[in-house]
């Protein structure tokens, strides 16, 4: 047998940490936050429009071209897009135009990113409209988009009266008469305001740690079922049929119904728009994706559909001969400043919130994942401020809540953008169409823009063919994503949103509370001790079981803890001790000869006589985790058991020292805790043989 000598573990002595006391902190604090210098302003301006600092150091030759080609090719982009998306927005085409112009110039001097495209979203276009939509329905408009219309201040008509004795439905708004369009892009402003002052909040608090809640998974199947919605929300426009947008949960099955119900009034000459356009955007899509080594820059898809489409719808008059719906007329310029209403905020506070956790969350993990591609580094906590001030300022410029683009900013990355100057330049042109060109749309069919709409989901519809490949690498992440994903699409995406979030955090407690568990052997000739089941050639300890439990140890996983315990160690305390007193009255009742033999059920041996608890995967333990562990010690040391713990980390044993689990002053604590699981187990043994050796004395 292989001798066993008790071996004295290495003297470690922890840190003495000094905590300072929290008011001198905080006087501290408050003294460095409202010192002011000359230094020290300079430093928060460079800090807060982030352009001060980089532009001066811009190399001109360098970066030039890759900033023009990319601004210039994202802008064309831009353009098509940002009329588009006002169909899910439901506001007027030009402020989709006029969204677009001011987030690219204030991104351009307070984003830290050089590669992010901000702009319009459709994802939070989406939730934009669904809000638009449903304060409209309250208001009592009508939502068929091809009701009656009149001038910019006085439009629209009233659910089921269209004209009520001759005037159309209007609502009082800051003192003014409000027609539909008017009220609509007030609802979008409000907001939006409300939304970027929710991430200058965030920003300000520094409650960038919310996101983190927001799982890769979750956040996919969240993208992924707002696509399916956008597709069923656009899906009417190519038929041309014209049917109001349903408020409330269920959308997509609600319209698809509708949509089914409706289709014998499917507008012919929208039917065959809506073929050929998706059939040319399809196909150089494809080109764009089969030959992108070889083309040095995106083809302008989009455009060219627009262009086509548009000069078609003119000159066959489709909106007369063929009852097409177009855009309608565009203004050139801008609009003069408005401040948001605040008599629409007090309705939607709590709608502002996704919107802005949502918009948040794509900029910084965006920005991050380029930056990190690109071999540069941003400030998250910037980037929020930057994101909620391109929300702020320009819902006074009758604009919609913004966000960073995906499609947009891979754009701007593989066409040599080098720095925010590529944003200025898509933002000039932007505001050639705003000056000059905006007029030219009018005739621009909503088929064609609901198609370019559809074909950009492409990208997210496509996740569908990835989900057995997410089921086999993680069934958790691969059930997070379909759950998210159908609570978006067949509720609502507001409550898909917190439906996902919800489901996730629950995803992580199931699996803290059945978490692996595994007794441990030893490799022949080392002190590596590793999981039974999952190896060969393993030997576990004589007369020692070493049990790992791999996660936290806290109020909701404890019993899991003890029953995971009690099943591989195959002895439960209370029972075996309950066993032992019945069998000790037994013997109590029977003659003195058979006293011997009930002495001897009574004081019986167990298969091990020491419990070595492995806590190198106990991230941290609470108070009712360190009471588990005393319940653990006092109930097997009843019955002839010791228990001892190994490789706990410093928060644990700090933990432990709070709760008193080594006694007063710590002085049981180096024989109960090791810093190895060899170490415990070769004590456990001496402390055996010391036992087994006074016994044999007495």
């Amino acid at each position: 047998m292989e001798e066993v000598n008790l071996v004295t573990p290495p003297a470690l002595e922890r840190r003495a940490r000094r905590r300072q006391p929290a008011v001198s902190v905080l006087k501290s604090k408050l003294k460095k936050s409202v010192t002011c210098s000359v230094p020290r302003v300079r430093s928060a301006l460079t800090g807060f429009f982030p352009v001060v600092r980089w532009l001066p150091k811009y190399k001109l030759r360098e970066y030039i071209w890759g900033d023009l080609m990319s601004g210039v090719i994202v802008g064309i982009i831009l353009v098509p897009q940002a009329i588009a998306y006002c169909l899910l927005a439901g506001v007027k085409p030009i402020h989709g135009l006029y969204t677009s112009f001011y987030a690219n110039i204030i991104y351009f001097l307070m984003g830290t990113s050089r590669h992010v495209s901000v702009g319009i979203f459709s994802l939070m276009s989406l939730m934009v409209g669904q809000v638009v939509y449903k304060e409209m329905f309250l208001a009592g408009f009508d939502l068929n988009e091809d009701s009656p219309a009149s001038g910019p201040d006085v439009v629209n008509a009233t659910l089921g009266n269209n004209l009520t004795a001759g005037k159309l439905h209007t609502v009082e708004l800051m003192g003014l008469q409000c027609g539909k369009e008017c009220y609509s892009i007030s609802i979008a402003a409000s907001l939006t305001f409300l939304v970027g002052v929710y991430q200058v909040l965030m920003a300000a608090f520094r409650l960038g740690f919310v996101s983190v809640y927001l799982s890769a998974p979750m956040l996919d199947g969240f993208a992924t079922g707002a696509s399916f919605t956008i597709l069923t929300v656009q899906a009417k426009y190519l038929l041309g049929l014209k049917i109001p947008r349903h408020q409330g949960y269920g959308t997509v099955v609600v319209t698809w119904f509708n949509i089914f119900a409706n289709i014998h009034q499917t507008n012919m000459c929208d039917l065959i728009t809506s073929a050929i356009s998706i059939f040319v955007l399809v196909a150089g899509k494809e080109i764009q994706e089969r030959y992108k080594d070889r083309l040095k820059i995106p083809l302008p898809t989009e455009l060219i559909v627009v262009a086509g489409a548009t000069l078609a719808s003119h000159f066959g008059e489709l909106n007369s001969n063929y009852g097409s719906s177009v855009s309608g007329h565009i203004p050139t310029g801008f609009s003069p400043p408005q401040v948001p209403s605040f008599s629409l905020m007090s309705r939607l506070i709590l709608d502002a919130i996704p919107l802005a956790v949502i918009s948040f969350a794509f900029t910084v993990s965006l920005s991050e994942m380029f930056a990190k591609k690109n071999g540069y580094t941003v400030r998250p906590n910037q980037e929020m401020l930057a994101i909620g001030f391109c929300n702020i300022i320009p819902s006074f410029f009758h604009c919609f809540t913004t966000s960073a683009a995906l499609a947009k900013t891979m754009v701007k990355d593989s066409t040599g953008c080098q720095t925010q100057i590529s944003s200025l330049v898509s933002a000039l042109v932007v505001l050639l169409v705003l000056l000059f060109f905006a007029p030219c749309f009018y005739a621009l069919q909503k088929c064609v823009l609901a198609c370019i709409i559809i074909v950009s989901l492409r990208g997210a519809l496509r996740k569908f063919r990835d989900v057995p490949a997410k089921w086999r690498a993680s069934r958790t992440d691969a059930t997070v994503w379909l759950v998210t994903m159908s609570a978006t699409a067949l509720i609502s995406v507001e409550l898909g949103l917190v439906v996902g979030i919800f489901f996730s955090m629950f995803c992580i407690i199931f699996e803290t509370q059945n978490p692996k568990v595994s007794l441990l052997g030893r490799a022949s000739g080392s002190d590596l001790y590793e999981d039974l089941d999952e190896y060969e050639n393993l030997m576990p300890p004589p007369r020692v079981q070493v049990f790992r439990f791999q996660a936290p140890l806290y109020y909701a996983n404890k019993d899991s803890f003890l029953k995971s315990l009690y099943k591989a160690v195959g002895v439960e305390p209370f029972l075996e001790l309950t066993k032992r007193r019945k069998a000790e009255k037994k013997a109590k009742k029977m003659s003195s000869k058979m006293v011997v033999i009930g002495l001897g059920l009574v004081q019986r041996e167990l298969a091990f006589h020491t419990i070595v608890l492995d806590c190198s995967a106990i991230p941290f333990i609470d108070s009712t985790g360190t009471g588990t562990f005393k319940g653990l010690v006092s109930e097997f040391k009843e019955i002839g058991v010791s228990v001892l713990l190994a490789h706990c980390n410093t928060s644990v044993i700090d933990a432990l020292q709070k709760g008193q689990f080594f006694g007063k002053d710590d002085r049981d604590m180096s024989s109960l805790l090791f810093h190895t699981v060899h170490m415990a187990v070769l004590h456990a043994s001496s402390a055996s043989a010391e036992g087994k050796s006074e016994d044999c004395l007495v």
